[in-house]
């Protein structure tokens, strides 16, 4: 199953609504206070759309890296923390590791050093995990060790 996106078209219709919104509540002369609020509304249903994007895509990766490294369970991606779980499990690293997830700071360089295992386990150079911090770059990464050969 490919899953297709024209990141045109959901731009478009983004444009459309925010556009629509403002204009609809700021037609009239006189100050409206509804304005900013319906701004708030659009600005948070792009965020939560782009994070529902990136969930989907995330999961996707996740569980086409657990299919091609053998790992069972590859379902798991679709659940949150037990993604977590999944990639310390595709990672080979013990799953106790988990705790330190929930640590502020630390689970950034938990995170840093699971991907890293993840990149090795689909034979990769495992500085591919510690791109993970760099912004943007962080959204190519698990569509590279999913789907390159």
């Amino acid at each position: 199953m490919k899953l297709r996106l024209d990141w045109w078209r959901l731009g478009l219709m983004v444009a459309s609504v925010v556009m629509l919104s403002t204009v609809a509540l700021a037609d009239s002369d006189e100050p409206n206070p509804a304005v900013p609020l319906a701004l708030a509304g659009a600005m948070f249903t792009v965020i939560m759309g782009f994070a529902l994007v990136m969930y989907v895509y995330v999961s996707f990766a996740l569980m086409t890296i657990a299919n091609k490294t053998g790992t069972p369970n590859g379902w798991l991606a679709w659940i949150p923390i037990a993604n977590i779980i999944l990639m310390l499990m595709i990672a080979k690293k013990p799953i106790w590791w988990i705790i330190l997830f929930f640590i502020p700071l630390v689970n950034i360089v938990m995170a840093i050093l699971v991907w890293m295992g993840v990149a090795e386990a689909r034979n990769k150079p495992n500085w591919w995990g510690i791109l993970m911090i760099v912004p943007v770059v962080n959204l190519i990464v698990p569509g590279y060790l999913a789907w390159a050969d």
